[in-house]
C-alpha cells in the first residue's frame, strides 16, 4: 500500500475530519472577531516575542512528555511526518510511505537535499540513528514507549528507510507524526550526548541561539531551510510568564506579539482592543470525571449513567469553560481520527434519580473527588460538587498539588489498593489517532496505573478486542469500524461523566499571521509572518 503522505487518510476520512472541525465546534464565532476599536497594531522589525505559561523542561523531543516543550522543539527540528492545523498527517522529511497490510513494516522515501543546522546531511542513516535511540529499551528516554515496537530500522538507500515492528500497530503512521519523533543531527547526538536537550540541532525553519530556563528561549531564522520562502521572520524569543494577568498585559502593550493560553474569563475583555485578536478553535482536549468502576457503587453501570444525566453540560460550559468548548459526545473529540459521535446524556435529574434508585443507592452517598489545585480545576470540581448534590450525593472536593496527585494515582501497583473514587481530568491524544485517545484511558487491565492512565479501572473484554483489532491492520476502513464499535460500547458503559471538548485559546497582535495552536494544544510558528 503506497501513499503520498499528503493523502495519508482516505478521502472520506479527511472529509469527515474537516466537517467535524467545521460543524458544532467550528461554527460561526470559533475564531473570535476583531470587534472593539478595530485598530491595526504596528510592528517594527521581524523579531517576535511569544509569552508562554511555563518553563520548557528540555529541548530533546525524545525525552519530552509535555506539549509546551514539544512546541519549542518543533521550531528547530522536524520529523518524517507532522500534523497540519486540523491534525491531519502531512509530509515533512519524508515524501512517501508504504505500509504492509498487517501494519508491521513501514518504508519511507525521504526528502533529498536537506541539511541539519550544523551542515551535515539529512539522510536514511540519520533516521536510523534517531530511531535506534528511541527504540533502545535501555535509553531511559521518556518517549521510548511510543517506539518500543520498532524491532529494526534498516537503511535501504541514502534516501529510503524501512521500519519493522515486533507486532502489528495500525496507529504507527500517526505515531511517526508525533513530536517525539523529531530528528536530531547525529553529529549533535554524538557531540553532546545526554546534554543534547540543551543543544538542539535539527533541520527546521529556525536555529537554536540560547536557552535560559527561567528567562526564555531564543531562536533565529535558518537561511538554508528546505522550504523555499520560509521562514518569514528573523527571530523568535519565547518567554515563560506563569501569571495570567502578566501575559495579557504583555500582549496589550506590545511587549509580546503572541501569548497562550488566554484565560477563558479574559477573552471578552481583551479581544478587539489594543490591536489584539483572540483565536478560539476546537481542540482534541477532552474533559471528564472518571469513576473507579471497581468500587461500589460505581461498579454499577446504572450509577455511572445516572451521574452523566445529573450533570448539566450546558451549565458546565458556561460556568466553568466560559463558553470555550462544546459538549463531549464521545470518549474522543471530533477532530481525532476515527471519531464517532454518540447520543448525548442530556441533563435529566429525574432520570438520574430513577437510575440511582434502581441501583439501590440511597440519598446521602458520600464521595471524594480528586483533581489538581489550579483555580480552573478547583472551579470545575466545585461545580460538579454542586450538581451532584441535587441527586443526593455529597461530594468532598480534594484538590492536590501535581506531585501528590501523581503519587496517589499513578503509583498504585494493585488496583484493589486504589483509593481513588472520582477524578476530574483532561486528555489530549497527541498522535491525533483514536488509539491514543482510547487505549491509555479505558484500554483494560494493561492500561491500569502505573502502566498507563486508566484511572476508571475500566475493563470491558469486547472493547479490549476492538482496540486490538484497530491496531492489527493498516486498513483505515477496518480501523474505523473497530473504533466506531468501541466508542459506542464505552459510551454506554459510561466509565466517565463526559463533560467537554475544549477550545484552544491564543492571543495575538492583529499584524501577526501564520502562528496558531493545533488541536492538541501545541504551537506552530513555521509560517509566521508580519503584515
Amino acid at each position: 500500500m503506497k501513499k503520498t503522505v499528503g493523502w495519508l487518510s482516505a478521502l472520506a476520512m479527511v472529509l469527515v475530519l474537516m466537517l467535524a472541525g467545521c460543524s458544532d465546534s467550528g461554527k460561526e464565532g470559533s475564531t473570535a472577531e476583531k470587534g472593539g476599536d478595530g485598530k491595526k497594531a504596528v510592528k517594527e522589525g521581524k523579531d517576535l516575542t511569544i509569552a508562554v505559561a511555563d518553563n520548557f523542561t528540555t529541548l530533546d523531543p525524545h525525552d519530552t512528555n509535555d506539549t509546551l516543550s514539544n512546541s519549542a522543539e518543533k521550531t528547530m527540528m522536524e520529523g518524517l511526518l507532522g500534523f497540519d492545523e486540523k491534525m491531519n498527517v502531512v509530509p515533512l522529511l519524508a515524501e512517501e510511505y508504504e505500509a504492509s497490510d498487517d501494519a508491521t513494516e513501514f518504508t519511507f522515501k525521504l526528502r533529498e537535499g536537506v541539511k541539519f543546522h550544523d551542515g551535515t546531511p539529512f539522510n536514511a542513516e540519520a533516521v536510523k540513528v534517531n530511531f535506534d535511540r528511541l527504540a533502545d529499551p535501555d535509553s531511559g528516554l521518556k518517549r521510548h514507549s511510543l517506539f518500543a515496537l520498532i524491532q529494526s530500522t534498516e537503511v535501504l538507500s541514502d534516501y529510503e528507510v524501512k521500519f519493522t515492528l515486533s507486532e502489528p500497530f495500525g496507529a504507527m503512521i500517526n505515531t511517526f507524526a508525533h513530536p517525539a519523533a523529531l530528528i536530531h543531527s547525529p553529529k549533535a547526538l554524538e557531540e553532546y550526548g545526554k546534554d543534547v536537550g540543551k543543544h538542539p540541532v535539527g533541520t527546521g525553519p529556525f536555529k537554536f541561539v540560547e536557552w535560559k530556563p527561567s528567562e526564555g528561549l531564543k531562536i533565529e531564522k535558518n537561511p538554508d531551510y528546505w522550504k523555499k520562502g520560509y521562514p518569514k521572520v528573523d527571530a523568535i524569543t519565547f518567554k515563560p510568564v506563569s501569571e495570567n494577568g502578566s501575559r495579557i498585559a504583555m500582549l496589550q502593550t506590545g511587549e509580546a506579539d503572541f501569548i497562550y493560553p488566554v484565560p477563558t474569563e479574559q477573552v471578552e475583555g481583551v479581544n478587539g482592543k489594543n490591536g489584539v485578536e483572540v483565536d478560539s478553535e476546537p481542540s482534541i482536549v477532552v474533559r471528564y470525571m472518571a469513576m473507579n468502576t471497581m468500587k461500589e457503587p460505581y461498579n454499577d453501570v446504572k450509577v455511572r449513567q445516572a451521574l452523566n444525566y445529573a450533570i448539566n453540560k450546558d451549565a458546565f460550559l458556561k460556568v466553568v469553560m466560559n463558553g470555550q468548548g462544546e459538549k463531549l459526545d464521545s470518549v474522543i473529540a471530533p477532530d481525532v481520527q476515527f471519531y464517532s459521535q454518540q447520543e448525548l446524556y442530556e441533563f435529566d435529574l429525574e432520570k438520574a434519580k430513577e437510575l440511582l434508585k434502581e441501583a439501590g443507592v440511597k440519598e446521602g452517598l458520600k464521595a471524594k473527588l480528586w483533581g489538581g489545585n489550579s483555580s480552573s480545576t478547583v472551579k470545575a470540581m466545585e461545580f460538579l460538587q454542586q450538581q451532584l448534590a441535587a441527586v443526593g450525593i455529597t461530594v468532598e472536593v480534594v484538590p492536590m498539588e501535581s506531585g501528590t496527585l501523581s503519587d496517589k494515582i499513578w503509583s498504585v501497583q494493585n488496583p484493589e489498593d486504589a483509593e481513588l473514587e472520582l477524578y476530574y481530568g483532561g486528555w489530549s491524544p497527541s498522535t491525533g489517532d483514536a488509539d491514543w485517545g482510547i487505549r491509555p484511558l479505558v484500554g483494560g487491565k494493561e492500561a491500569f496505573p502505573p502502566n498507563s492512565y486508566n484511572v476508571s479501572y475500566y475493563d470491558n473484554e469486547e472493547v479490549n478486542k476492538l482496540i486490538s483489532a484497530g491496531l492489527q491492520t493498516a486498513d483505515e476502513n477496518a480501523r474505523a469500524d473497530a473504533y466506531e464499535k468501541a466508542q459506542k460500547l464505552i459510551w454506554d458503559d459510561a466509565p466517565w461523566v463526559f463533560l467537554s471538548a475544549d477550545n484552544t485559546l491564543a492571543g495575538k497582535k492583529n499584524y501577526l499571521k501564520g502562528v496558531y495552536l493545533l488541536p492538541d494544544g501545541s504551537l506552530s510558528v513555521s509560517e509566521a509572518e508580519i503584515e
